[in-house]
């Protein structure tokens, strides 16, 4: 599957769908965001499963300021609407390979109910 260009119309039903989303976020005159790309490409095409998005901050800045994206590209990764990795910095393909079978191995039950105990504790000491 190729890389889907995303814009802020899709952006929140996209990271909220069930399934692994991965969203790069990029600029044309970046050139680290250049180097990534093709990576990011390749990625796509080994997990046909997977929706590898792109978002382009320039054309879309309210997303990246709302995100608070400082620096490009980043990379963020949704999994069953749950957003669990945001790394600014262009990956080689292995770290970004590793990254993507930790996200498919996690046991999804398991990471909501980390967050609800989290939530949980955060509301107590409020």
């Amino acid at each position: 599957m190729a890389t889907i260009d995303l814009t802020s119309d899709a952006f929140e039903e996209t990271v909220l769908s069930d399934g692994i989303v991965l969203v790069d976020f990029w600029a044309e005159w970046c050139g680290p965001c250049k180097s990534f790309a093709p990576v990011f490409e390749a990625a796509s095409e080994q997990h046909p499963d997977i929706s590898f998005t792109k978002i382009d901050t320039e054309a879309e800045q309210q997303i990246a300021g709302a995100l608070e994206i400082r620096s490009i590209p980043t990379l963020m990764i949704f999994r069953d609407g749950v957003q669990l990795f945001s790394q600014p910095g262009a990956l080689p393909a292995h770290a970004l390979e590793d990254i993507v079978e930790q996200v498919k191995a996690l046991d999804m039950d398991e990471v909501r109910a980390e967050i609800a105990k989290e939530q949980a504790a955060a509301s107590a000491t409020d």
